[in-house]
């Protein structure tokens, strides 16, 4: 579609995914970025059970009563005259299939690490994913409303662990009941925690890195503490570098507490600036698709079913990447070269929706769909023909055979399998023979995930049987023997009929190797 704002549109969007460990505080962030961008008129926090005071951005039931995330939020606000597009992402490891994808379909990355915890197990796993591919990272390091580990400690931990250079955008006075402000080294001034006992000021700016003339934080010890560590950061530490920052090689650190909204302005404020704008989608082929191609082309890297539990529907997440969409618009699916029309679309604030007009690259866009989208599929404009490159797809590592309970609800138990399964949520095989459902997952959680919506959003009871860990392998068709198989490798098939093993440990796979030297068994990662 002709657009001539194409570029100025496209250059005004900034698109991210917020990742961390569980309970880090990352989805109340979010809340506070809703709030600053005015999407909500107030914030929830994810463990609000007593109140009811939910977090905005997780709509799934379970979510709320355990007070977790467990699947990726799409919403989209506007500040300081860009077009913000954030993607919660779970931070439960079980679903980290989920948040690997999401970050397929973003341009950069914050990480939100708990001030007394630091870097743990899944943010560093989620780290990796991020610096493999390059996506610039922002890091929040929350909860300074509580005491926490010294500031140093923290940078120190966040470059020896991660391998990344940090440059600190502000720094804390004091923690916990302690804490007096943050001293903003890249605004060059202070922000007061309780501005109503510093005169009223929520700011004060810096002269020569102090503050002018007498004031009341100058009278506190901690005041010139702060000076000597920021001295020495600047002295010590890296340079600012935006095209580091770019290139995924430095991290600007921001600390400040989501649950008390301290600092989260002043962070939004510096990511909207200096956050990539959109940036290229690799194909197939290798080649690069510029956001400012006019011909509209995206991909689906989400799928989630039942968002509005009385209507039934079924979204497909398509990221954005090219030419302009427009409501009504005919599209192709190029994995069945078939022809769509884009009619009814929506964007996101959390479980609130409005109908698309319009939407450039770097935007993110819900389709309704009857069953059409796979994760993964190219939708583009007729001339472009184009396929973006696969998205991550994990082999699970835990198994269960699954029924249903009540015999006389088989329709609703397949659709709500088959639908599940088309989400990504799970793995569905069949035993090779007599057609016995197994599901695969790659966390226990997934399981009670699944058993609990089954429940609630098909009405269908399901009665599941642990068959525990096994290894996955798939096999070449034209290789395969049914008498390869043996209680100690179950054959069995995967939704798209190809067949495969499920190993019962390493010593069973490497038996199967050794007896059959010529057989190829491949993984999915």
């Amino acid at each position: 579609m002709n657009n001539p704002n194409l570029k100025q549109q496209v250059d005004s969007r900034r698109t991210f995914a917020i990742i961390s460990h569980p309970d880090a505080g990352k989805t109340t962030i979010t809340e506070q970025l809703l709030l600053f961008g005015g999407a909500i008129r107030q914030a929830g926090t994810v463990k609000g059970k007593k109140t009811g005071n939910f977090a905005k951005s997780d709509w799934m039931d379970i979510e709320k009563q355990r007070g977790i995330s467990v699947t990726s939020s799409v919403m989209q606000f506007d500040f300081d005259g860009k077009r913000v597009n954030i993607l919660d992402t779970p931070g439960h490891e079980d679903f980290s299939e989920d948040t690997y994808r999401t970050l397929m379909a973003v341009d950069s990355a914050v990480m939100v690490i708990d001030s007394a915890k630091g870097i743990e197990a899944q943010t560093k796993k989620l780290f990796q994913v991020v610096k493999r591919r390059g996506i610039p990272i922002f890091t929040f390091i929350n909860k300074l409303d509580r005491d926490g580990r010294e500031p140093l400690e923290l940078l120190e931990e966040l470059e020896e662990l991660l391998d990344i250079e940090s440059y600190p955008m502000n720094w804390p006075i004091g923690m916990g009941k302690g804490l007096e402000g943050l001293y903003d080294i890249y605004n060059e001034r202070i922000e007061f925690y309780r501005p109503e006992q510093y005169e009223g000021e929520r700011f004060v700016k810096l002269t020569d890195g102090e503050i002018a003339g007498a004031h009341p934080l100058k009278e506190k010890s901690i005041y010139e503490d702060v000076l000597g560590e920021v001295e020495l950061v600047r002295e010590a530490g890296d340079q600012f570098d935006l095209e580091k920052i770019g290139r995924g090689d430095q991290t600007p650190v921001f600390f400040g507490s989501a649950l008390t909204n301290f600092g989260v302005e002043t962070f939004l404020e510096s990511f909207v600036d200096l956050a990539p704008k959109p940036h290229a989608h690799k194909t197939e082929e290798g080649e690069a698709v510029s956001p400012y191609e006019e011909e509209f082309s995206g991909f689906v890297f989400k799928i989630q079913a039942n968002m509005n539990p009385n209507h039934r529907d079924r979204i497909a997440f398509v990221r954005v990447c090219s030419g302009t969409f427009e409501r009504g618009m005919d599209v192709f699916l190029g994995r069945t070269a078939k022809k769509m029309k884009l009619s009814n679309v929506t964007q996101f604030m959390a479980d609130a929706r409005e109908n698309v007009e319009e939407a450039v690259a770097g935007d993110i866009i819900g389709v309704y769909d009857t069953g059409n989208y796979q994760i993964g599929d190219t939708i583009y404009e007729g001339k472009l023909k184009v396929a973006y490159e696969e998205l991550p797809s994990f082999t699970p590592e835990l198994f269960m055979k699954v029924t249903a309970k009540n015999v006389m609800k088989q329709k609703s138990f397949h659709k709500g399998i088959y639908q599940l399964v088309q989400e990504g949520a799970i793995q569905l095989y069949k035993t090779y023979l007599t057609d016995e459902y197994i599901i695969g997952a790659v966390g226990q959680l997934q399981f009670e995930v699944f058993q609990y919506r089954m429940l609630n959003e098909y009405n269908a009871e399901v009665v599941m049987t642990p068959m525990g860990n096994k290894i996955a392998r798939w096999i070449d068709p034209e290789q395969l023997d049914e008498r390869m198989s043996s209680s100690r490798n179950i054959l069995a098939k995967d939704r798209f009929d190809q067949p495969l093993f499920l190993f019962e440990n390493q010593f069973a796979m490497r038996w199967f190797a050794d007896k059959y030297p010529d057989v190829e068994l491949k993984s999915l990662m």
